[in-house]
């Protein structure tokens, strides 16, 4: 029996550069830094004093001020960015039966502002003094379980935690799950709160965050200078359909994903393979998967950390698999974003989708020197308007995890 098709039917997004699609994507391909000194806690302590902080917020704009009151800001911005992606899908209680709706959500660490507040409050005051929500409010899935519930999503409701990979961890086992014909459609995406003075601090003492305090030299994805990451915060959400049920509804088809591949470097806590052997297979997998070969992608998305190990790995992998494909270009978009890890490949693939949508590249913001240990064609103002057909959206996570997805532009048979 032949698979379903898998196509993308509405996205939303939390981000730094905007809180919906629309105000992403002009930040996203105007080249717009949403990186600023932090404001949520005092971080002077930490030695970072930069991040991607999600501004002008206002839940109540799509949730039932109660229900975000109560709940993690992370499942906050999933729920946000969930609603704004289902309601450009049109999927409602007419349009779906809810056992052919289903949920697969990634994030990080989850609830970690809840995590903080409550321990400090248990060290503080008592134990006793530990919120009854503490656990629902911190554990990973409950960004899931609560989309599933808000939008009455009766088919699976998985939650994926494969740190920086999870968000494209879920989406791409949300598309394999449709091609299994197992759901009519599948929610997913990613999202983290983790711009606290724990999660600050902890990235920091890994020595793994940029000390810069100049916002537009902080994130500088493969320059020669780069220094760390930027912590990133926010929510993105896609609304994967098989390609049978979005055409008998009408609906309106944003892209087509087409491939998923997924491998372990099983070689460190924190560090890739500097020869980008995990990655490089993953990338292979989405477009063996997609049933075409490394000359027919025209861009990739990359993880692109501005890490020194990262990057060069990275590079090092696409280098290899891509080498006769002169005209493959890359770009990170964590100089305009930071990174949201468990919902890095969440916001990241959206900008890929934007990319097809629109027929040009968002640049690789930050690069002043390219770094000779990172031979990519790197997208900047003179070779954006590349019009992709095929593009892959790649995230890596401590702990080995690879993840990619590849994506076709949509054109309308």
């Amino acid at each position: 029996m032949t698979q379903p098709r898998v196509v993308v039917t509405g996205i939303g997004a939390v981000t730094p550069l905007g809180n919906d699609v629309t105000d992403f994507l002009t930040g996203i391909f105007a080249g717009q830094v949403g990186i600023n000194p932090i404001t949520k806690f005092d971080a002077t302590a930490t030695g970072i004093t930069v991040a991607g902080e999600v501004n002008g917020f206002q839940p109540e704009k799509r949730l039932a001020k109660k229900l975000a009151n109560r709940l993690d800001l992370f499942s906050t911005y999933g729920l946000y960015s969930a609603d704004e992606a289902m309601t450009q899908a049109g999927l409602t209680a007419e349009t779906i039966d809810p056992e052919r709706l289903g949920v697969i959500y990634g994030s990080g660490i989850g609830g970690l502002t809840t995590i903080e507040e409550q321990v400090i409050k248990m060290h503080d005051k008592s134990p006793k003094r530990v919120s009854p929500l503490f656990v629902p409010n911190a554990i990973v899935n409950m960004v899931a379980g609560n989309i599933a519930m808000q939008f009455n999503a009766q088919n699976t409701s998985q939650a994926i935690v494969t740190a920086c990979a999870s968000a494209t961890n879920a989406i791409g086992d949300a598309f394999e799950y449709l091609r299994q014909g197992k759901a009519d459609a599948i929610i997913t995406g990613g999202s983290e709160a983790s711009v606290n003075q724990i999660g600050i601090a902890g990235f920091a003492a890994l020595t793994a965050l940029s000390k810069a305090t100049d916002p537009m030299q902080a994130s500088l994805p493969f320059d020669s200078q780069r220094q760390g990451f930027v912590m990133g915060e926010g929510a993105g959400t896609l609304v994967l359909e098989t390609l049978d049920h979005a055409q008998q509804r009408g609906a309106t088809i944003l892209a087509e994903i087409v491939g998923y591949g997924t491998t372990s470097d099983a070689y460190h806590m924190t560090a890739p393979r500097p020869d980008g052997a995990g990655a490089k297979r993953a990338m292979q997998q989405a477009i063996d998967e997609a049933g075409i070969t490394p000359a027919a992608v025209d861009y990739i998305n990359a993880h692109g950390t501005a890490t020194a190990a990262n990057d060069s790995a990275e590079a090092q992998a696409i280098a290899s698999l891509f080498a006769a494909n002169e005209s493959l270009k890359v770009s990170s978009t964590k100089g305009m974003t930071g990174h949201l890890l468990g919902a890095a490949g969440a916001i990241e693939a959206i900008a890929t989708v934007g990319a097809l949508q629109q027929g040009r590249l968002p640049v690789n913001v930050g690069v002043t020197q390219q770094d000779p240990a990172c031979p990519v064609t790197l997208v900047d103002e003179a070779n954006q308007q590349t019009a992709p057909t095929y593009a892959l959206s790649n995230s890596f996570g401590f702990g080995g995890h690879n993840a990619v997805v590849a994506f076709k532009k949509w054109v309308t048979a």
